[in-house]
């Protein structure tokens, strides 16, 4: 890829109306209102950061960075924006939206999600090939694109009813679908947490007996064992402070990995052995 910068490297000036979106573009949801008051800002100081094209015909250009910046800068009544100009092909101008698009914090979980398989699917790259050109690590793009095992409908549920990856990543430790609508339905009528959430799936789950069903190979089975090993630390710390042992206990959820940290005072250690 090489840029194209016109009068030494100055940025160009391009009419709105010659700039076509791309068509890889992950990010299918824009914010009216954050659009606004982006319109405000560019009408009161100008766009500050150039917008990305490369020029597909005479008079046509394909946006590969900016989209909301080019959708700010027409509400704000801007007939022309800066950008820079890139040369490369229809492969590497796909490439660049995506991976533009997917490295900002702000894009959606599923749009993320869909954006990562889109990438791997188009490009024939690998999971640990895109998390290196994502700066993520393999586990993280895993972990995300299990988030697309949900429905089109329960991921739109989710996203409506304002809920965290984290709890997208625990209905689906449920496998069937029904199941897993109903989990989502009580999670979102009882505005339930994470931890309420997970509690809440444990007892449908065990109830139903579709902890027993999940297909070979899954980690249902590890996840519900782990649980056991966490209670099976919580009553012993309850039993060393029945026993006069002031003993600590810190945990902290990560998402991949659950973190316990046990403070037991020497002394009391000691003369307990």
């Amino acid at each position: 890829m090489n840029y194209l910068l016109k009068s030494d490297n100055r940025v160009v000036e391009i009419p709105t109306v010659k700039i076509r979106p791309n068509r890889t573009q992950p990010r299918k949801i824009f914010d009216e209102e954050k659009l606004r008051d982006l319109a405000r800002s560019i009408e009161e100081n100008g766009v500050l950061q150039p917008l990305t094209v490369r020029k597909v015909s005479q008079s046509e250009y394909e946006l590969i960075a900016g989209e909301r910046r080019l959708r700010a800068s027409v509400i704000a009544g801007f007939s022309k924006v800066p950008c820079i100009i890139v040369k490369c092909n229809d492969r590497e101008s796909a490439m660049l939206a995506l991976l533009e698009n997917l490295q900002r914090c702000d894009l959606g979980m599923f749009e993320e999600a869909r954006g990562i398989s889109r990438l791997i699917r188009r490009y024939g790259i690998t999971q640990e090939q895109a998390a290196g050109k994502l700066g993520k690590s393999q586990s993280t793009i895993a972990n995300k694109l299990r988030l697309l095992n949900l429905t089109y409908d329960e991921q739109d549920w989710i996203v409506q009813a304002g809920l965290t990856e984290r709890h997208a990543r625990a209905l689906l430790r449920i496998y069937d679908q029904g199941l897993r609508r109903e989990a989502l339905s009580k999670i979102i009528a009882g505005h339930l947490n994470v931890t309420q959430s997970e509690e809440l799936i444990d007892e449908l789950l065990y109830n139903s007996g579709a902890a027993e069903k999940a297909p070979k190979g899954s980690r249902r089975v590890v996840i519900k064992d782990v649980r056991i090993f966490i209670n099976t630390i919580n009553k012993a710390i309850e039993t060393m402070k029945l026993a006069g042992i002031n003993a600590e206990c810190k945990h902290r959820d990560s998402g991949d990995f659950i973190e316990y940290t046990v403070r037991i005072p020497k002394s009391r250690a000691e003369k307990s052995a």
